[in-house]
Formats: C-alpha cells, sequence, structure tokens
C-alpha cells in the first residue's frame, strides 16, 4: 500500500538527523515510529479490556480481600511469621 505523507521541514529535519545518527534511513526510522506507535496502542487496548472483563467479573460476583488485612498478611509474611490468610468478603 502506497501512502503519501506531508511531513513539516522542521521534522523531517529532526527525522533524517534521527535516521543518521542511527545508520538508517528516513523511510526505514518513520516506519520503526509507526510500529511502535501501533505496538503501544495495541497494548493499550488490550491492556483496557483486559481491565474492563476484570471489572465485569467483580461486578458480577463482588468479593473482595479488604486492603488493610492483606497488608498486615504480608508485612506478617515479611517477619518471617505464618500468619492465617486473609478471607473474601462481600461488597457491600
Amino acid at each position: 500500500m502506497a501512502v503519501s505523507l506531508r511531513v513539516p521541514p522542521k521534522m523531517k529535519h529532526r527525522v533524517q538527523k534521527a535516521a543518521a545518527s542511527q545508520h538508517s534511513t528516513p523511510h526505514a526510522f518513520m516506519l520503526e515510529a509507526i510500529s511502535e506507535k501501533l505496538d503501544a496502542d495495541e497494548a493499550r487496548a488490550s491492556f483496557l479490556a483486559e481491565a474492563e472483563r476484570r471489572l465485569s467479573e467483580y461486578t458480577r460476583h463482588p468479593r473482595g480481600f479488604p486492603a488493610d488485612r492483606v497488608f498486615e498478611y504480608l508485612e506478617k509474611r515479611l517477619r518471617g511469621e505464618s500468619p492465617k490468610r486473609p478471607t473474601p468478603r462481600r461488597k457491600r
């Protein structure tokens, strides 16, 4: 697929300079930049979809661990103790 991209002169100069510093061409530099942006956008979309899935699951079965009890449990474990694990509670 052929694409035409108008790049402002200042940005074009920056691209040329950056590409040269990497022993690359401006074309290859821009393709890599586009690829990195696509990867980041896809990762963000995946993260948000997973968050939505987990929120939906939590909404259907609202059980969670009280944060203070979790921290207390972890602090005791760090001290070498063998505390009882916190139990999940229903959302109020």
